[in-house]
Formats: C-alpha cells, sequence, structure tokens
C-alpha cells in the first residue's frame, strides 16, 4: 500500500506529497491487528466502567492529564516532570526549570479541548484553537504561530529540508490533505473507530501542518478522537507515556506509515492503548485503595479534627503536593490551624514532608497517590 510519493521540488530537495485519503481501496489490515483491535476496544469498555465508580473521576483525569503533558512534552526534549509541573500549579516557590512551561501550557490546551468539544464539533478550526492554548505564550526556540497552520516548508530531523529525515508536504498539498483527513475524521464508513484514531495520529503527523507543536497536538487529537467517537464517556486514555517509554520505536513506527506500511504502526499503535488502558485500570484499582485506607484513618480523628480533614483529603487527589498556604485556601483557617491539619495528615502518614520550599514554607507530598501515577 503507497499513502504518497516522494517529488523532487524546484528547491532540489524532495517532500513527501499524500495521496488521496483514505486511500480508495481503503486499508489492508491484518487479522493480527484486527484481534489486538477487539482487545483494545474491550479493555477501553473497562476502563471506561471503572472509572465511573470513582468518587470523583475528575481527580482522575487531573493527574492523568499532568501524567500525559509530561510525557508528551518531554517526547520534543522537555526535562521538566509531573511533579514540577505539579509545584507550579501549587505555586510553592522553588527553582522550578524554565521547560515546565512546556508541559504547563499542555495541560491548559487539554482542559481546553475537553470544554470546547462539548460543544464544537471535531473540525480543524478546533485543532488551531487547540494548538493556540498549546503554544500561545509558550516557551519555544522558534516562531510557532499559534493556532495557523504554516505558510512555508519544514522538515523533521537535519538542518533543512536537503538533509532531513522526513520532509512532510509542501503548502498547497498540505491543505488539500488536511481537508482529506477533516472529511475522513466524519465520514461514516466501515473503518472501526479505534482503527480511525491510529490512522488520524499517524496522517496528521505525516501531514506536519505546523510549524512547531505538531507532535504534541497530534497526540492530544487521539484522546479528543475516542471521546468524540463515543469509545470513552469521559477522555480517560492518554498514550503520552506509551509513546515516551518506546520513543524510538514510535517514530520508527510513524516512518513505516509514512512508506505504507500502516500494520506495523496500527500493531504499534494498539499495543499502547492495550498497555495504557490496562495501567489506567490498575491505577483506578489502587486510588479506590488508598482512599478508602485514609477515610478510615480521617474516620479515627475526634469529630472536628475529622470534619476538617474531610475537607482537605479530597483536595489533595486533585493537588497531592502542599504547603500550609493552600491549606488555608481550602479551609479558610488561619496559618496555626492549617499547620495542625497538616501535622495531623503526617502523623497519619497521609502526607510525607517534601522539601523547604522557601525560607518559611515547607511542602508537603500525597506520596502514596502520586507514586501510583509516578511508576
Amino acid at each position: 500500500m503507497t499513502l504518497g510519493t516522494l517529488r523532487k521540488q524546484p528547491e532540489g530537495y524532495s517532500a513527501f506529497i499524500p495521496d488521496t485519503f483514505p486511500p480508495s481501496g481503503g486499508f489492508e489490515l491484518s487479522q493480527e491487528v484486527l484481534q489486538k483491535n477487539d482487545k483494545a476496544v474491550r479493555l477501553l469498555g473497562k476502563l471506561d466502567g471503572i472509572t465511573q465508580l470513582l468518587p470523583d473521576v475528575d481527580f482522575f483525569l487531573f493527574m492523568y492529564i499532568r501524567k500525559d503533558a509530561a510525557s508528551s512534552s518531554q517526547i520534543e526534549g522537555t526535562n521538566a516532570t509531573m511533579i514540577d509541573a505539579i509545584e507550579a500549579e501549587a505555586k510553592i516557590e522553588t527553582d522550578m526549570p524554565s521547560d515546565v512551561d512546556d508541559i504547563l501550557h499542555y495541560i491548559k490546551a487539554l482542559n481546553y479541548g475537553m470544554k470546547r468539544m462539548q460543544e464544537f464539533p471535531f473540525v480543524l478550526r478546533f485543532v488551531r484553537e487547540l494548538h493556540k492554548e498549546l503554544m500561545q505564550g509558550a516557551r519555544t526556540t522558534h516562531h510557532a504561530y499559534p493556532g495557523e497552520f504554516r505558510r512555508s516548508q519544514n522538515w523533521i530531523g537535519g538542518t533543512k529540508p536537503e538533509n532531513a529525515s522526513f520532509v512532510p508536504p509542501p503548502v498547497d498539498d498540505m491543505h488539500r490533505a488536511l481537508g482529506d483527513l477533516e472529511k475522513f475524521v466524519h465520514t461514516k464508513d466501515s473503518v472501526l473507530p479505534l482503527i480511525k484514531a491510529g490512522l488520524l495520529h499517524a496522517q496528521f503527523e505525516t501531514i506536519h501542518p505546523f510549524t512547531d507543536g505538531n507532535g504534541r497536538t497530534g497526540r492530544m487529537l487521539i484522546t479528543f478522537f475516542l471521546w468524540k467517537a463515543e469509545l470513552l464517556e469521559r477522555p480517560v486514555l492518554f498514550l503520552s507515556s506509551y509513546f515516551k517509554r518506546h520513543q524510538k520505536i514510535y517514530y520508527e513506527r510513524l516512518n513505516d506509515y509514512h512508506r505504507g506500511e500502516v500494520n506495523r504502526w496500527m500493531d504499534f499503535f494498539l499495543d499502547g492503548v492495550i498497555d495504557i488502558a490496562q495501567e489506567a485500570i490498575d491505577i483506578v484499582a489502587k486510588i479506590t485503595a488508598i482512599r478508602d485506607c485514609d477515610v478510615m484513618k480521617i474516620q479515627k480523628l475526634s469529630t472536628r479534627a475529622s470534619e476538617s480533614a474531610a475537607i482537605v483529603l479530597p483536595k489533595l487527589f486533585e493537588l497531592p503536593i502542599v504547603t500550609t498556604r493552600n491549606v488555608q485556601e481550602w479551609t479558610g483557617f488561619t496559618y496555626p490551624g492549617a499547620q495542625n491539619i497538616i501535622d495531623r495528615f503526617v502523623d497519619m502518614k497521609i502526607l510525607v514532608p517534601r522539601k523547604q520550599a522557601t525560607k518559611y514554607a515547607q511542602s508537603y507530598i500525597y506520596k502514596d497517590y502520586v507514586d501510583i501515577f509516578s511508576k
């Protein structure tokens, strides 16, 4: 199967020109890929069901969004971590890596997309809006033109198109290919939704329509498409940590896709869905166990102490690294009162002192909970 051809450009380099998409003959998927698709869909259904049992699925989403944001940004060279992002959100005054900004913008874009998709279709305008949220005001090494499709040639690898590892389509062909991709997303055809999500990501990366931020935008599109296609009740599947873990293979399989080896890409993609869905199912069970254990600890406190602790515990699932100031904001208590709550949480081994953020502010981490997502 071919998905395009290399065509020499007037400047002397060759660029990839996508064929009409999808191919007129469809996609010749192997039996192995179709069987993996069935397994992946079953696991997605299980994940979708089990997340509904969480006391607040939004807290689960908050952490998974941070994890995906960190992994997706790290694929592009960011060194900051999920922990750095949580500290930045908690406004802990410590020396932050400058590139934590990449993760915070990714979180912002994901949150924007989840809200926007409740009222807006999955069209190219949505993709541009998502990119704008990702790149507007972000730390960047060159002009990203937030929310705008590129107006010039770009390339992947190398210092110029002539020595690049891959040269996406020129601007005119890029717009044609984007039009095909948008129609593909909305056409009622025989392509299975999860297969379509994998093809959407690979074709988007092949087109590479932005000056910068293509990988991060394209990885977000997987989650949003699965949600829009109603394979998930909530957007609870994020694949960036899988792609980060197998980064070399990820790039190799995208290159395979460019060469028309769709089955090799889809095999890798579906392995990722299976892996991450199972991981997420396990995480839900661990969250439930930790919550039940810590609620029991709180119930053993005096009535007054347990009432204030019951205010703070749910908040820790949302923001699991805190200072006394955060607890003051949540409870309205004075500094000594908030510190007393923290001290009780430390005694119960719910919170662990982390490090001195400033001369006066100690930070504390809900370590058992964070470790679930960090490992």
